[in-house]
């Protein structure tokens, strides 16, 4: 039986109290507001593809419990942890067993740098709902947060927009947008997703067609 509206509202408070304690000194890219993105979009999409809830919200409100920083050389495994340590804390707290899992599945898929392909409807909805807090004008804020903490360059000034060379970003932040953000649609894993992020990619084509204007940049 799924959990009533005061039994989620206390496993919600649950959940954030593990998650603050776990992830103590995130990344404002990965803090309790990513999360707190992420749970609502979860709760979007599971609607949409019809995913069970008690799997969605716990694995959308712990996919981050566990963080790495970009540039960590365990930064692959962050998930893989993020699912054992979801795991033990849901075992301890007495969640219902039987979507435990499900939920360690779900987290541990649900990262571009893990490689693990999500195999149900579940994850496919966790990870696309994490995937499209990339993009969109949140995205945008969150990618130069990020490339601010790790002191890289904004943008090649030869090549801002990667027009004849590969991005590279790990010296340069808006190459980002080429390595990785233009092509998270392509990746969606759910219907509802890919429809989301079509709507949020075509924000960060108008940013980069504004960018090229002020930085003067011909287009190709």
């Amino acid at each position: 039986m799924p959990p009533t509206v005061d039994a989620w509202s206390l496993w919600t408070d649950r959940f954030a109290e593990f998650l603050d304690a776990q992830a103590a000194g995130s990344d404002a890219a990965h803090d309790r507001a990513h999360v707190e993105r992420v749970v609502t979009t979860a709760r979007g999409l599971a609607e949409a593809e019809d995913a069970q809830m008690d799997v969605v919200v716990p694995a959308a409100w712990l996919h981050d419990c566990v963080v790495r920083p970009k540039d960590a050389p365990d930064r692959d495994q962050a998930s893989r942890l993020a699912a054992e340590a979801a795991g033990d804390f849901l075992e301890s707290e007495g969640y219902p067993e039987e979507w435990i899992p499900d939920i360690k599945h779900a987290i541990a898929a649900h990262s571009y740098s893990g490689d693990l392909a999500p195999d149900t409807t579940e994850a496919k909805v966790v990870q696309d709902a994490d995937w499209l807090d990339a993009l969109g004008a949140i995205g945008v804020a969150r990618c130069f947060t990020v490339g601010g903490a790790l002191d890289q360059m904004l943008y090649d000034p030869d090549d801002p927009f990667c027009d004849d060379r590969d991005p590279d970003d790990d010296t340069y932040t808006l190459d980002h947008f080429y390595a990785k953000l233009l092509r998270l649609p392509d990746t969606m894993q759910t219907e509802a997703g890919r429809a989301a992020a079509e709507q949020r990619t075509a924000f960060l084509r108008t940013y980069l067609d504004q960018l090229r204007d002020e930085l003067n940049v011909s287009r190709p």
